[in-house]
């Protein structure tokens, strides 16, 4: 009997069929798949047990034969119109179709997409046009499939002479706040601005100040829109400051990100921490602070940044985690609201007006999370309906990594922070070491600020002395020997921290001894 697929009454939204896709990706391994194609070719489906001598005989051409053991053979070849009428009346026949063509279903919605509303926003046609992004960061891949149809122009800080990504930071945070809605690889906050790719950061990562604030101060002289900083560090600097006020005065933007240093009660990075600059904190798949993300009363907005997928150099993807990634999500949705004609301040009190409330306290993620949708009056935000705790989650610590706890702020967090985004964060490898660190780190810190003089503290503080002398060495030489060095320096500061604090009985029983001992 020929059975003929039915259909939905009402086509989906493309919301759901995003959605949908998404699920089957997690599920299956897949991204899902496209609608055939046809080929030519007929598949003809054989009852069990029988030859495929039934099909083949019949056939003009075969191109393989399937045996599928008690389900069936299955014959794909190309048939006459006369064989596949006698094919379809063969009682050893189960079914004669069309062959086609099918296509992993290669965009995707990054689940930030979706916890801010962007794909509520883009259903209902908001998607950024007119509105100028700058990414200013380590340039962009300017071949990249998902963001060609948005690039426009860009510049160079660093001394390379272009402006293409030769790190891939900077086209990751391209892709969050702009990807283009291709169905291809993934979708981004806006859809339709331009970007504008600002290279102020080499290859490793790192840039000067004076780069930074050069390509800040390029931005306001083309008069866009925005500008994303998914950059920082642990201090300051007033030509930067004076760039982020002068582009603000000339209706700019300046979103950054908050810094990725946990969630210590004030370690906001600059120039995250300047009045003049919208700073983000990041979240996560829960929709709860991320272990990260640096927390600070200077914090105005919070966006996902764990685990982030996006476009990156060379035509690929990959996720990533970190404030860094928050930071274009806020960026791409300011970017939809100076498109309808917000100005840069109504921008970003629209933003935090229309955040969701999930029962953080403001140093963690100021007004809230992002809620695109809102902010473009598409829906009314989400309120707390629980009890906001804006208790420290560690003790005495203040939940801050086990660096902050020995070293304290100043030069010695400097250079292991540098390290940390320059170096580590530039291999699979070293991002897996990093967020360990994020996770194991906390309890240790503050265990070890309880205890400042004993062995174990002691012992870390010179350990962290060490790498820190050694990344500034590495900054000047480049050595591989030193680089080892400071592998095997790292990995002894983790075996402290997991024989302290990683929650074992080792961990357990050493941390009752510093409470005896101390």
């Amino acid at each position: 009997m020929r059975r003929e697929q039915l259909m939905p009454s009402e086509s989906p939204t493309r919301r759901t069929v995003l959605r949908t896709a998404a699920a089957g990706a997690a599920a299956t391994g897949f991204a899902g798949t496209a609608l055939a194609e046809p080929t030519g070719r007929t598949l003809v489906g054989l009852q069990p047990g029988s030859d495929a001598s039934v099909a083949t005989t019949q056939a003009e051409s075969v191109h393989r034969e399937l045996d599928f053991g008690d389900i069936g053979r299955v014959v794909a070849g190309t048939f006459s119109d006369n064989a596949i009428s006698a094919l379809q009346n063969n009682p050893n026949v189960r079914y004669v179709e069309k062959e086609g063509r099918m296509h992993a279903l290669a965009q995707d919605v990054p689940y930030g997409i979706d916890i801010v509303e962007a794909d509520v926003a883009h259903d209902n046609g908001e998607t950024g046009a007119g509105a100028d992004i700058a990414i200013v960061d380590t340039g962009i891949d300017q071949d990249h499939p998902d963001l060609q149809a948005n690039l426009g122009n860009g510049a160079d800080f660093t001394g390379t002479g272009s402006w293409d990504d030769d790190n891939g930071h900077g086209t990751h945070c391209a892709g969050i706040a702009n990807a283009d809605d291709n169905t291809e690889g993934v979708v981004g906050v806006s859809t339709e601005a331009t970007l504008h790719g600002v290279k102020v950061l080499g290859s490793g990562g790192g840039g000067n100040f004076s780069d930074i604030a050069a390509g800040v101060e390029w931005v306001a002289n083309q008069g866009y829109d925005v500008a994303s900083l998914s950059l920082g560090g642990s201090t300051g600097s007033s030509a930067l400051q004076d760039a982020c006020q002068y582009a603000t005065n000339n209706g700019v933007l300046v979103v950054a990100a908050a810094g990725n240093d946990g969630e210590c009660s004030n370690c906001v990075s600059y120039p995250a921490a300047y009045d003049t600059v919208m700073a983000v904190s990041a979240t996560d798949e829960n929709d709860e602070i991320a272990s990260f993300s640096s927390t600070g009363p200077e914090i105005d907005i919070a966006a996902p940044g764990a685990g982030v997928y996006s476009t990156y150099n060379n035509g690929g993807y990959t996720s990533l985690d970190g404030t860094s990634m928050a930071c274009p999500h806020v960026a791409g949705a300011a970017g939809q609201l100076m498109a309808n004609g917000h100005s840069n301040a109504d921008a970003r009190q629209q933003l935090q007006n229309t955040a969701d409330d999930i029962c953080r306290c403001p140093e963690d993620m100021g007004a809230g999370r992002l809620n695109v949708a809102a902010a473009l009056g598409l829906q009314s935000p989400s309120n707390c309906n629980g009890t906001v705790n804006c208790q420290n989650d560690g003790g005495g610590g203040g939940g801050c990594f086990i660096t902050t706890a020995t070293a304290g702020e100043g030069p010695t967090l400097d250079s292991l922070r540098r390290f940390r985004d320059e170096s580590m964060a530039a291999t699979p490898v070293g991002r897996g070491m990093v967020g360990l660190y994020y996770r194991i780190s906390p309890p240790i810190a503050d265990t070890l600020e309880r205890h400042p003089e004993s062995l174990t503290t002691r012992a870390t503080r010179k350990i962290v002395d060490v790498c820190a002398s050694l990344s500034d060495r590495q900054d000047e030489t480049d050595s591989a020997v030193e680089s080892a060095s400071l592998g095997v320096s790292l990995t002894a500061l983790y075996m402290v921290g997991i024989t302290v604090g990683a929650g074992g009985h080792l961990g357990i029983r050493t941390r009752e001894l510093l409470d005896r001992t101390a």
